[in-house]
């Protein structure tokens, strides 16, 4: 139990000594971290590329990405105006500065419409051009399919009066191989036909 001391104000806790602790294990020493060489990047895109490097040397590590803004907006206004200012010649010096602040909050109100509108307009003529652009595009691209089917259809014409001349001449070559056989075949037979002929024996009377 600590001690009490007697003091001006009342009795007083003594602080007890606190007892030494038990040696803990020593700590493992800390992982030295390789000196890295200075390297001042000379443009952008090099910029770029050691941010990117250093990222995925450790790609486990979070990466904080930060969140879109509000944009501002000017107060809604009240359901129920209490201090409505009166049209009396006796106005405080006060209302003035109400009335400035009414102002200011005025003409931030028409600046964000304005704003607003000017957004509003530049996204309308936004979606026009894409439109526009979509349109462009898929007229070039039906252009060019006509175009590409138009010379599919060429090269399969091409590919079949070429089968057709092909075929025609396989024709006319068969037909003339067998004009040719019929012809060796007539001149075979009149051959031995001729042979024939010159066999038959001759009687001479006489002998």
């Amino acid at each position: 139990p600590g001690r009490h001391q007697q003091g001006p104000g009342g009795p007083r806790r003594c602080r007890q000594r606190p007892e030494m602790a038990a040696p803990s294990a020593p700590r493992p020493p800390r992982p030295r971290k390789e000196p890295q060489p200075l390297v001042i990047p000379r443009s952008a895109a090099e910029e770029q590329r050691l941010r990117l490097e250093r990222l995925m040397k450790n790609p486990d590590k979070t990466v904080p990405i930060p969140e879109k803004l509000n944009e501002w907006a000017p107060r809604a206004p009240p359901e129920f105006v209490r201090d409505v200012m009166g049209s009396s010649a006796g106005a405080g010096s006060g209302e003035f500065h109400v009335y400035r602040h009414l102002r200011r909050r005025e003409y931030q109100r028409q600046d964000f419409m304005d704003a607003m509108a000017e957004k509003q307009k530049l996204d309308e003529e936004y979606q026009k051009k894409l439109e526009k652009n979509k349109m462009i595009a898929e007229e070039q691209t039906a252009k060019r399919r006509r175009k590409r089917q138009k010379l599919k259809e060429k090269k399969l014409l091409a590919k079949k009066s070429k089968l057709e001349q092909k075929q025609q001449q396989e024709e006319s070559d068969q037909s003339q191989e067998q004009q040719t056989s019929e012809e060796e075949d007539e001149d075979t037979k009149e051959e031995e036909e001729k042979e024939e002929d010159a066999e038959e024996p001759s009687f001479v009377m006489g002998r």
